[in-house]
């Protein structure tokens, strides 16, 4: 069963950054998005930067200008920038593969996910 494994995560001060990585474990075929989530106590799980196939990106609105989503398709990791990090970007950070494999069904693969601190 192929893993993914995020690092990077950490206790920062608020105005400072921090880089995510996630990797597979194994080979993930046909990987149609990578995608980066977080999950904040009490919060519900929220979409914070995607990345397609492609190139395309996406981000929620309270991360833009802030974070960076990038990929390196050869290595099939995924990074996470964030700059600028405030209190409210505490959260487990977890990231996510969508694989075309199986189509017509998409599967998901899911890390464990890495806990991100800012201090105020």
């Amino acid at each position: 069963q192929v893993q993914l494994v995020e690092s990077g995560g950490g206790l920062v001060q608020a105005g400072g950054s921090l880089r995510l990585s996630c990797t597979a474990s194994g080979i993930i075929s046909r990987i149609i998005s990578m995608d980066w989530y977080r999950q904040a106590p009490g919060k519900q799980r929220e979409l914070v930067a995607a990345i397609t196939s492609g190139g395309s990106t996406n981000y929620a609105d309270s991360v833009k200008g802030r974070f960076t989503i990038s990929r390196d398709n050869a290595k099939n990791t995924v990074y996470l920038q964030m700059n600028s990090l405030k209190p409210e970007d505490k959260a487990v950070y977890c990231c996510k593969y969508s694989s075309s494999s199986y189509y017509p069904t998409t599967r998901d693969y899911w890390g464990q996910g890495t806990q991100v601190t800012v201090s105020s």
